[in-house]
């Protein structure tokens, strides 16, 4: 369909299941009707700036109304803005200023996310789904009718914040003609049928679950089984309750279900189809042989440009190649030149780090659509036409892809991307530390784990104990921040302008003659890397199927 706002009219009289969540349940046609009532109670509490479309923030976990809402915006031709509640209250109020939010839809245990008046909204313009005013907002538009407006493929559906290289997240523009054709595509690539029951576990904020998931779906009025948020003690349950047949997942995800003990029923499940990114090669085995399903892992990210698939013939731990014959590459940083192809030793570890590099498409610039109000960051993905994903992979001699970590700033870690920047912040507070630079390193699993090189002061020396003592009082020290590992070094690197050039600390990571040190578990205690724990880091990688991601071994040259 030309825009997500056909295929959400396409679903108005039909009366098949479309939505289920706890034990209440809706049909396609009662959700669009959900969706006219709040399209028609938007028009007219909130007026339409003369410059652009209504903005409406959503502020929720994973309830119906945020479904609702997003069929609203669609039909009113409103964007939603999904609004991540993991961020911090003043993390948020950036949002909303940063994406231009009309108004706000919360709920009671989020609604203090949004208090105060930093946002810039007043009162009146947030409103919790759980307060009577709510239902007096909705009661005079009961029953509306299909709005008149029809967006055009060229207006906004979704802006989606995504987190980016200088640390303030980026708001990724989704229109209505992307969005529509991009459903069309993803609809063959999840197998989703009329008949399929899809388990929506990932945040709605994020366009993973609204693009495979949701999107899939109602495109063609399979039906959705919503819970609040992802648990890996409920996620077996929920799929037998609900006869799941399709799962959508992000990181470690399944790594985190295959934690928990075995249902007698999983392996004579439902469940047919597992979709998603970053799982390893040892979870997509076990989760598959778990659940009897199939497990595909594909890449792709929020700007849409471009797809890697796996094919039949993808070798274990590549992503695969770029389908419809894409010119997909894998280009230097700071030359721009393509990368020369992987070279791997017995067990697979990549021999030549300069194989990595950023995976680009050639002329691609023209397929994205930008980010809102930050032409700074959308220059950053933009050279000559082309378009810089920010992930960095290495490709083999047959031309498939291998994921390699996140380029610039970028971190992942557990599922939850941050900037570097606010880390390194930190870090600089550590008496004795001159420069402390944060980047990813590939963690044995999924996704990152979270690495700094230091250059000191003259005259200080390095000493762990009071590096961990340090952070652990740093109150705006997030979890996942904390470095696994911190590399010693006399002399951090640089590129041509005198920045500071992280693809060589990066490729490096812990395999260099300088002195490193290695968390111990979740404590603040630090202690040498030594000979025996690095060749335990190894067979961790090899026990997961991930030895390619390893850095390139330490020589006495």
């Amino acid at each position: 369909m030309d825009t997500f706002a056909e295929v959400v009219r396409s679903r108005k009289g039909d009366d098949k299941i479309g939505l289920r969540f706890e034990d209440r349940q809706w049909t396609w046609d009662q959700v669009i009707q959900e969706s006219a009532d709040r399209a028609a109670a938007l028009t007219v509490a909130v007026g339409e700036p003369a410059d652009r479309r209504r903005h409406i923030g959503v502020l929720l976990e994973n309830v119906p109304d945020f479904v609702f809402w997003i069929g609203a915006g669609a039909l009113a031709g409103a964007v939603v803005v999904g609004i991540n509640a993991s961020r911090s209250g003043p993390e948020i109020a950036d949002d909303i200023r940063q994406a231009d939010v009309d108004f706000v839809v919360t709920e009671s245990r989020l609604a203090p996310l949004v208090d105060g008046t930093d946002h810039g909204l007043p009162a009146d313009r947030i409103l919790d789904i759980d307060s009577p005013e709510y239902l007096r907002f909705l009661e005079p538009h009961r029953g509306a009718d299909l709005p008149d407006t029809v967006p055009s493929p060229d207006d906004i559906a979704l802006l989606l914040f995504s987190s980016g290289s200088t640390g303030r997240p980026k708001a990724v523009i989704v229109t209505q003609g992307r969005l529509g054709k991009l459903l069309d595509v993803l609809v063959e690539r999840t197998q989703m049928r009329r008949d399929s029951v899809a388990y929506l576990c990932m945040p709605l904020f994020h366009g993973n679950a609204v693009m495979l998931n949701l999107g899939t779906a109602m495109r063609v009025g399979a039906t959705v089984g919503l819970i609040r948020k992802f648990s890996a003690s409920r996620f077996a349950d929920d799929i037998h309750r609900y006869g799941a047949t399709f799962v959508n997942y992000v990181g470690r995800a399944l790594s985190y279900v295959l934690n928990k003990p075995e249902d007698p029923r999983d392996r004579t499940g439902t469940l047919e189809i597992a979709f998603g990114t970053e799982a390893s090669e040892v979870d997509v085995a076990r989760f598959s042989e778990r659940f009897g399903c199939a497990v595909i892992e594909g890449y792709g990210s929020s700007e849409g440009v471009f797809r890697i698939n796996r094919t039949p013939d993808t070798p274990v731990g590549s992503l695969g190649v770029a389908p419809g014959g894409a010119d997909v590459r894998v280009l230097d940083e700071n030359t721009g030149e393509e990368c020369p192809r992987a070279q791997f030793d017995d067990t697979g570890r990549l021999l030549n780090s300069e194989a990595v590099g950023q995976i680009v498409a050639i002329g691609g610039a023209a397929s994205f659509e930008g980010y809102y109000k930050n032409p700074g960051a959308a220059a950053e993905r933009v050279r000559h036409g082309d378009f810089w994903s920010g992930d960095l992979a290495y490709r083999d001699a047959d031309g498939f892809f291998y994921f390699a970590g996140r380029a610039s700033d970028w971190l992942r870690v557990d599922s939850e991307n941050f900037s570097a920047a606010p880390v390194e912040r930190i870090l600089v507070r550590i008496p004795g530390i001159l420069s402390a630079p944060v980047f990813a390193v590939p963690d044995p699993a999924t996704g990152d784990q979270v690495m700094c090189a230091v250059e000191l002061d003259a005259g200080a020396a390095f000493d762990p104990q009071v590096f961990g003592r340090t952070l652990a009082e740093q109150p705006d020290m997030g979890d996942k921040w904390w470095p696994r590992f911190v590399r010693v070094t006399d002399h951090i690197p640089l590129t041509g302008s005198n920045k500071i050039d992280k693809a060589p600390l990066r490729a490096a990571a812990w395999s260099t003659a300088d002195p490193v040190y290695v968390r111990v578990g979740r404590t603040p205690e630090y202690v040498r890397l030594d000979d025996e724990a690095r060749a335990q880091i190894e067979r961790d990688f090899t026990e997961q199927g991930r030895a390619a991601l390893l850095p390139a071994p330490l020589t006495s040259a």
